[in-house]
């Protein structure tokens, strides 16, 4: 049948025509909505608007909460504390502003953290044992928000706009539908997955330094996950990962480090690093239980 259609299509005289003019409406299109990412200077295409991406985020929210709700710890607890006291050091630095900021952290030992458009913060106990402390969970907090500074949420919606139209075209070429999606999967939507990864470990390290946390636990928060994914048996190929690899985002960082250090020094961390760093990380280690580096939160 698509074949039979595209035959059809082909035969028509005005076919070279609409074809030049459907391609150029495309190309129009994705020109017009193509918007520079503040921070690192990243050309991106992008048709959703923030109110939108904050009306999603709530429905997100939501879902989280009903699945997670009989889950999350008092805001008294230890954890909460230690969760809203990194965020409340990053929040001045990130630029971002109306965001009704607010913690969750989940009794769970899944290893992970996410921002969800509008600032609800989530934090799953599992990836605070990872960080071992404030510097490693600025870290991960400077990324999480970072993906909220960059507006990824609405890039990621955005993309899969172009995935209707590939399937489309394949479809009419006689190609099948999950073939297509494949193709576009890993030629488009991951690539651009982890261009956004590595976009928000870039801004999430500036963060992080600028509000006068160790840029260097950035590196030992991706060596302890890179052990913790050989634990679980691996992480997949990069090229088939929605992430870049551990050891890649390791790598990356260390080159970011002297523009972290920069910042720092144009915070003034100097003065008060030495306080800041010693005096949390010491009570972060007494509260928890922990003894030393390769200590674990009991």
């Amino acid at each position: 049948m698509a074949s039979t259609l595209l035959r059809r299509w082909a035969a028509r005289p005005t076919f070279y025509y609409e074809v030049a003019f459907l391609s150029g409406g495309v190309v129009g299109i994705y020109i017009y909505n193509l918007e520079t990412v503040a921070v690192s200077g990243r050309k991106r295409f992008n048709i959703i608007s923030p109110e939108t991406e904050k009306k999603m985020g709530i429905q997100s929210y939501q879902q989280v909460v009903q699945e997670y709700g009989r889950q999350i710890l008092p805001p008294n607890s230890r954890e909460h504390k230690m969760v809203e006291r990194v965020l409340q050091r990053l929040l001045p630095h990130c630029g971002l502003e109306g965001e009704e900021w607010e913690v969750h952290v989940i009794d769970d030992e899944m290893k992970n953290a996410f921002v969800v458009p509008g600032g609800k913060v989530f934090v799953f106990r599992g990836i605070l044992e990872v960080c071992q402390g404030e510097d490693g969970l600025a870290a991960v907090l400077g990324h999480e928000i970072a993906h909220n500074v960059a507006h990824h949420a609405a890039e990621r919606m955005s993309q899969s706009a172009w995935m209707l139209p590939l399937v489309l075209v394949g479809w009419l070429f006689g190609i099948d539908p999950n073939i297509s999606g494949q193709v576009g999967q890993i030629a488009f939507s991951l690539p651009g997955s982890r261009s956004q990864e590595q976009e928000a470990d870039y801004i999430g390290l500036l963060m992080m330094a600028e509000s006068c946390f160790d840029p260097q636990a950035a590196v030992g928060l991706w060596e302890r996950m890179e052990l913790e994914e050989k634990k679980m048996g691996g992480a997949p190929p990069q090229f088939m990962s929605t992430h870049p690899s551990s050891h890649n985002r390791m790598e990356q960082i260390r080159e970011w480090l002297p523009k972290a250090e920069a910042k720092m020094d144009a915070a003034g961390c100097s003065n008060v690093k030495g306080y800041l760093g010693g005096f949390t990380q010491a009570a972060d280690l007494e509260r928890f239980g922990m003894s030393g580096a390769g200590g674990r939160w009991g």
